[in-house]
């Protein structure tokens, strides 16, 4: 049965001050391997630095295919690779975005959970949105404990929050408590093997970069009329997913929360665009009722006028739309001018 000696651990946006903490707190004698990925830039500098110096009793490798797992190691996501966990060993999949992150944590936590079952600990640490959720709802659903970061501890609370709304969290600590937990934890035996669900497996697969078309995503999603903010795909929304989660036919993954920010691009510029052909639309026809009015043609120019004023309307209402009117400054204390 063994113990519980798989620790993965997942964070975005705020998520390096917690993770010092964390790794900071870890015995240099820890009898778990860890894993780790955050979702930070694919060419960010100096995370492997990062990482390295706050896990000073422990040693740090970024993770290579095929690498094998030991006890006592760190293991850290490498940027434009899924860290996928095998039996004994790291495999690095290059499937498909999830939440436009690549590494992502959930495919990290679906593939511990997978793999290693009731030996798996998930933590899931400050950053936006709600990644990490659908993750740590597979840790649970396959026998593994679930941390999260208190939202109230976290420089970026969306994460974790979501996290506590979707899922049977087992504990929510601050970070600075989080590494002596996991110590304990990690001593622990782990419960029974679960079945694993066969999605789970399919989305592991899938972030490893195996073949994925519309009969594949089939097995676990129903298409619906919504287009991949990555690549203008029909999305498929995947059945019972908690968070509310889509996939397109090529295998880009979205919690609801991830495409509609995505989304926000698209629709203003949309927006923009139609806002410009309405106002050249209703330029040229006060032009044309000009021209018709030097004519001599009155009930013309009448026309071209009424459809130049309503033009304008429609122009004034998606002007509004689009426009957001920001706060004015409050003033300095005292009431004098605001400093420069």
């Amino acid at each position: 049965m063994g113990n519980r000696d798989i620790i993965v651990i997942g964070g975005s946006s705020g998520a390096t001050v917690p993770l010092r903490a964390i790794l900071t707190s870890l015995p240099r004698t820890l009898p778990a391997a860890v894993f780790i990925v955050l979702h930070v830039p694919a060419r960010s500098l100096g995370l492997l630095a990062t990482v390295t110096s706050a896990a000073a009793n422990l040693p740090v490798y970024p993770a290579e295919d095929g690498m094998p797992v030991s006890q006592g190691n760190i293991y850290l996501g490498v940027p434009d690779r899924h860290l996928i966990l095998t039996e004994g060993g790291i495999k690095l999949g290059h499937g498909p975005r999830e939440n436009m992150a690549r590494p992502s944590i959930d495919p990290l936590f679906r593939s511990a959970a997978a793999t290693y079952g009731p030996r798996v600990i998930g933590v899931l640490l400050s950053g936006v949105l709600n990644d990490g959720a659908s993750g740590l709802e597979a840790i649970k659903r396959c026998g593994g404990l679930t941390l999260v970061q208190d939202p109230s501890d976290a420089i970026a609370d969306e994460m974790p929050r979501s996290a506590l709304a979707m899922s049977d969290v087992d504990l929510t600590l601050p970070a600075a408590r989080i590494g002596d937990i996991l110590a304990d934890l990690v001593n622990e035996s782990a419960g029974p093997r679960l079945p694993v669900p066969p999605e789970i497996r399919l989305e592991v697969d899938i972030a490893a970069g195996e073949r994925i078309d519309s009969d594949v995503l089939a097995r676990i999603a129903d298409p619906v009329p919504v287009t991949c903010p990555h690549c203008s795909g029909v999305l498929s929304q995947i059945r019972d997913a908690r968070p509310l989660r889509f996939r397109c036919q090529v295998g880009h993954a979205f919690t609801a929360e991830a495409a509609a920010k995505e989304q926000e691009g698209a629709v203003d510029e949309a927006m923009r665009v139609a806002l410009r052909i309405i106002e050249e639309r209703a330029d040229l026809v006060r032009r044309m009722a000009e021209d018709g009015r030097r004519t001599g043609r009155m009930a013309v120019s009448e026309m071209y006028e009424a459809r130049a004023a309503e033009y304008r309307r429609y122009a004034d209402t998606i002007r509004r739309a689009v426009l957001r009117v920001l706060p004015p400054p409050e003033p300095a204390a005292g009431g004098g001018a605001p400093e420069t």
